[in-house]
């Protein structure tokens, strides 16, 4: 008995490593926040890693079932903050660019991109173009 809660606190202990780990790689470097609207209208906010890349910001979907991405490929339009400031922008995907992008997010975010890469994968990212929409905030 002493044996299986020895293993069962170590699997936890690890599970929770993982978390921690991914929690840590995840907010120490640049993060926005994301504005979305749900069906109803209401608008939701997610953290997301931000990189430039040839005069355009980008953000990075690693899921293209995840709830955020889902709402914003809906819409095509989002609001973010970004250095205590809020803007409008236009949102248009770029596949063709999933390298050059996972590439800028790997020399940004280093460590903590691997990390992520490795727990999700990176082989079907989707990059996300920002086009500000100007006057709108």
């Amino acid at each position: 008995m002493k044996i299986l809660l020895w293993i069962t606190g170590g699997l936890v202990s690890i599970m929770i490593g993982f978390v921690v780990l991914q929690m840590v790689a995840s907010e120490r470097v640049e993060v926005v926040e994301v504005y979305t609207l749900d069906e109803t209208g209401d608008e939701l906010t997610t953290r997301l890693w931000i990189v430039d890349y040839q005069g355009y910001a980008y953000l990075r979907s690693g899921d293209d079932q995840s709830g955020w991405f889902t709402r914003l490929n809906r819409n095509k339009k989002v609001r973010i903050t970004r250095n205590d400031e809020v803007n409008s922008f236009q949102t248009t995907l770029h596949p063709e660019l999933r390298d050059d992008i996972n590439q800028q997010m790997q020399e940004k975010y280093t460590w903590g991109d691997s990390v992520i890469g490795y727990l999700f994968g990176r082989d079907d990212a989707i990059p996300i173009r920002l086009n500000k929409i100007e006057g709108q905030s």
